[in-house]
């Protein structure tokens, strides 16, 4: 659980480049102001007789210190330009990404999962258009991409093997290469329940006493009922009983020893009671007890877990399981050829998509577990580096084991896995797969979810060579690490060196690398680390097999800080948190193995597959609508500011102000504030639907297409040209004119004409960034222009004792009374705008994104199938199943016990104290909709 604690606070990469956006607004302020006092300075030094100041005056101001002058308008200025930095820009991007987090992203049935009852789940907004710009995806296996719902299916014991089931990858690795497999028929003794999915009459029904080597059946069983930490619950009978365990493997290999004839139905924290049919002889069973001595529990880095036991004879023995790697590690003499033909069978397994686990058991003297012992409690007792203490100590006993089989347990790709990665791929985004499997399985699971096909060129690296495996026989650690350090560095240059001939020709094939968690290793030094870096950036596809927690956040952060790249990792279980975490998006699986890699996560969701709603629907909406809200406020705030500044230029740099205080005050806060955050929420250039339908869309946000510093030229350009517009149009053509009463215009009517066609214009140029454009877009931009007519309206109507307010002092009325104003409101914007239009239209045709082709493709046929609104999202759940969603957010009562992980620390202490342990609930922490509309459906039925 420490894992899942301490989430590092995110920040998107378009708000960083936002913060440069700042300092470079920061930057053209100083410049502006620094103008302003030279020509202050320069201006007043030679004509400060106008102001006729007298002689007391001077010894406090004296203009012809240019210095001084310079210094008091630099300062005068920064006040005056300062709306050109957009204060309330963060304030608006955080309330958008928080609308969009808990309404459209929380509450969108397309990703919520019917079958466990689990919506998604935003557990930050930072990061919503980050969504919009993944490029490279890591992914765990187990539970991520397959269903985490283990089943026992197939065995070797003593070099035989069992079970006669065909696994889908088999089926779908014999369809591409052509091949039709005959169905199995399976038999009368064929078993099928939760986590027992096996068929061999060999085995069942005491059978495997006329097997060849029914010692080693035992001994197999014997070690699937004692070497775990399981807790049995209900009654005990093998039709009631229920196994607790976080971990489904193990609770698998239990189901299976039951259902071979040894039931593990009963635990105390010393003992472990087996109910073992058939072992002397056919109809008998017998009850026993299994005295547990001492557990050495699993860790990522360990990866295995023994347990030593006294059987009711004395006995005296060690049962391990774990990886095969560490297995054959360990293995005594004798085992040589069993050795052999069980890596054949793991292979075997391994190509049929099974994950894997090595069994054996030493048998232990008196003398030697006791001497053993007393090191396992001195190190148990230590309170310095206790668990690696416990590992040297481990190490100890763990070796001079005898092999008795491997186990191979099915794990069932998820529903539209294929699909989902297939659609991703299209969308310009790499999938790495990160997993702890042996790497014939996790090359037949890519095989199966469409990461890699035959026209790819695979590039392998792996330390299961035979030239490896003739080292280490030698067992010399030193001559077996240099050994496969320089076969690996042979392997990345010579795979380089392929792959950059590969892509200088045209045709040739998509290129895929595969590689092992030992050679990995060696490939992360940092001398290496840049081959492997450049040669992956060069494949498709990636899959790292045998690694640990470590080494996948090793690589996602190889990535991700040396391509720059941005990342996106994806887990369900506590190994992958490190992972999670190291990316830019971490996104948890709310699967069977806990909440660690959702509590960890930025992003939670149920099943893979919702990745193709969460990226390409709303992290590519988030992504444009942020990318218009950023680009728009850069726009109006600059815009505005330069109407002051050229005001600068005809009042003698003197820092005179060309508006209001309060029309400075308003303009960010009401008169232009609702229309940008509408936009941020509700815009979209092309529907769901299409959006799916044509991921290519998707490559923009990886361009970054909408936020680069081209596109910011531009929008500064334009601002510049209006401002000029605004300013030059209403100031020249006022100058010739006169109010009702023939009074030329003075300073404020100016202005105030200026201002009006400011917040017209701005609010109308964000009509034609929008795609879309809906009642609230109307309602937003024409509330925020009558809320500047009434404000004027009640500001100069109103005489009030401050004498600024006199500036304005009944000005809108003497200005509506004229056909100026009416001339000028009418003809700014148009003059204005014009140059958007052209360049908007110029664009479309001749330079048009990607989903400005779509748009023209479906202008004339909409897209029946896309949202209407984004609140109203369709999905066709029955009124049970929404009803079951609303109960899913309502407080769950705890359960009074949980199994243990087959990683988790403290198996003895928790025996030793005999407590039971809560689980931690799933915390759905944010506001859901109590109903999902079931009864207007039921209504329509009816």
């Amino acid at each position: 659980m420490m894992n899942a604690m301490n989430v590092p606070s995110k920040r998107s990469t378009l708000e960083r480049k936002l913060d440069k956006l700042i300092l470079a607004l920061f930057g053209g302020l100083f410049l502006m102001c620094l103008i302003g006092a030279i020509a202050s300075g320069v201006f007043i030094n030679r004509k400060y007789y106008y102001l006729g100041l007298g002689a007391s005056v001077e010894n406090q101001f004296n203009p012809s210190n240019r210095f001084l002058v310079a210094t008091l308008t630099m300062f005068t200025l920064i006040t005056l330009y300062s709306t050109i930095i957009p204060i309330s820009l963060y304030v608006s991007i955080e309330m958008i990404k928080f609308i969009q987090s808990t309404q459209f992203i929380n509450k969108d049935l397309h990703m919520y999962h019917v079958e466990s009852n689990t919506p998604a789940l935003a557990r930050t907004s930072n990061l919503n258009e980050e969504l919009g710009q993944v490029e490279y995806i890591f992914s765990d296996k187990t539970g991520t991409l397959t269903r985490n719902l283990m089943e026992f299916f197939k065995c070797s014991i003593g070099g035989e093997v069992y079970g006669t089931g065909i696994t889908e990858i088999e089926k779908g690795g014999a369809e591409r290469r052509g091949i039709k497999l005959e169905e199995v028929h399976k038999s009368s003794n064929a078993v099928h329940e939760k986590g027992f999915n096996f068929d061999d009459a060999r085995l069942m029904l005491g059978a495997w006493r006329n097997e060849p080597d029914p010692d080693a059946c035992k001994e197999f069983f014997r070690c699937l009922a004692i070497c775990h930490t399981v807790l049995p619950e209900g009654d005990e009978s093998p039709e009631k009983v229920t196994y607790q365990a976080a971990s489904p493997d193990e609770a698998a290999l239990v189901t299976a020893a039951k259902n071979f004839g040894f039931f593990f139905y009963r635990r105390t924290p010393t003992t472990i009671y087996v109910r073992e049919s058939h072992v002397e002889k056919m109809g008998k069973v017998q009850d026993v007890s299994y005295e547990i001595l001492n557990v050495l529990e699993f860790n990522s880095t360990r990866k295995r877990q023994s347990v030593v036991c006294r059987y009711p004879d004395g006995r005296l023995v060690l049962y391990c399981k774990g990886a095969d790697s560490v297995i054959f590690e360990r293995l005594g003499d004798g085992n040589g050829d069993l050795k052999k033909t069980t890596r054949e069978h793991l292979e075997q397994f391994g190509s049929a998509g099974l994950r894997t686990l090595c069994l054996a058991y030493r048998d232990l003297s008196t003398d030697m577990y006791e001497h053993w012992n007393e090191k396992f409690i001195q190190a148990k007792s230590s309170l310095r580096d206790r668990e690696k203490k416990l590992d040297e100590v481990a190490e100890l006993i763990e070796k001079d084991l005898v092999l008795i089989g491997c186990t191979a347990i099915e794990d069932k790709l998820q529903e539209g896995v294929p699909s989902c990665i297939e659609t991703l791929s299209r969308a310009g985004i790499k999938i790495w797969v990160l997993t702890g499997d042996k790497m014939e399985t996790a090359i037949n699971i890519a095989y199966a979810c469409s990461l890699i096909n035959n026209d790819m060129k695979q590039f392998i690296i792996s330390s299961e060579t035979d030239a490896i495996r003739e080292v280490e026989d030698r067992g010399d650690q030193v001559e077996i690490a240099r050994f496969i350090k320089d076969s690996v560095t042979a392997d990345l240059k010579k795979f380089l060196e392929e792959a950059q001939q590969y892509l200088h020709t045209l045709s040739g094939p998509k290129l895929a690398l595969v590689i092992d968690g030992k050679c990995l290793m060696y490939a992360l030094d940092p001398n290496l680390r840049g081959m492997l870096l450049n040669l992956s950036l060069n494949c498709t596809s990636v899959v790292c097999c045998r690694v640990s927690p470590l080494q996948k956040a090793q690589v996602t952060s190889l990535v991700k800080k040396g391509a720059r790249k941005i990342t996106l990792s994806i887990g369900d279980g506590a190994n992958d948190v490190s992972m999670i975490q190291a990316a830019h998006v971490g996104i948890g699986i709310s699967g069977l193995e806990g909440m660690q890699a959702v509590m960890a996560s930025d992003f939670a969701i149920a099943q893979f597959r919702f990745l193709t709603d969460l990226l390409l629907v709303h992290g590519r909406w988030s992504y444009l609508r942020i990318c218009k809200v950023v680009t728009y406020f850069f726009y109006k705030n600059l815009t505005f500011t330069l109407t002051q500044f050229w005001f600068t230029f005809q009042t003698g740099f003197s820092g005179q102000r060309f508006y209001d205080d309060w029309f400075q005050s308003l303009y960010n806060v009401i008169f232009t504030a609702l229309p940008v955050i509408i936009v941020g929420l509700f815009d979209k250039d092309v529907s769901e639907s299409l959006s799916k339908k044509y991921p290519e869309l998707y490559k923009e946000g990886i361009r970054d297409s909408f936020f680069k510093w081209r596109v910011v030229g531009i929008w500064a350009f334009f601002s510049f040209y209006q401002s000029l517009v605004f300013y030059y149009f209403v100031t020249s053509s006022s100058s010739s004119g006169q109010n009702s009463s023939g009074k030329m215009f003075g300073l404020w009517d100016v202005s105030t004409m200026a201002f009006t066609c400011v917040v017209v214009t701005v609010n109308l140029r964000l009509l034609m960034l929008c795609n879309s454009i809906t009642r609230w877009h109307y309602i937003s931009v024409a509330g925020s222009i009558l809320a500047w007519f009434i404000f004027i309206f009640l500001y100069s109507g109103v005489m009030t004792p401050y004498d600024r307010q006199e500036n304005v002092f009944f000005v809108i009325y003497v200005l509506m009374s004229t056909f100026y104003f009416y001339l000028t409101l009418l003809l700014v914007p148009i003059a204005a705008l014009l140059g958007d239009f052209i360049f908007q239209g110029v664009q479309r045709w001749f330079f048009p994104y990607d989903y400005q082709i779509i748009q023209e493709i479906y202008r004339h046929e909409p897209d029946q199938s896309s949202r209407s609104e984004l609140l109203d999202i369709r999905n066709d759940l029955t009124p049970d199943e929404a009803r079951s969603y609303a109960i899913s957010q309502l407080p769950r009562e705890k359960s009074k016990h949980t199994g243990f992980a087959f990683d988790s620390p403290g198996y003895e202490s928790f025996f030793a104290s005999q407590q039971g342990v809560y689980a931690p609930q799933k915390a759905w922490d944010v506001a859901r909709r109590a109903s999902m509309r079931s009864g207007a459906r039921t209504a329509q039925k009816k």
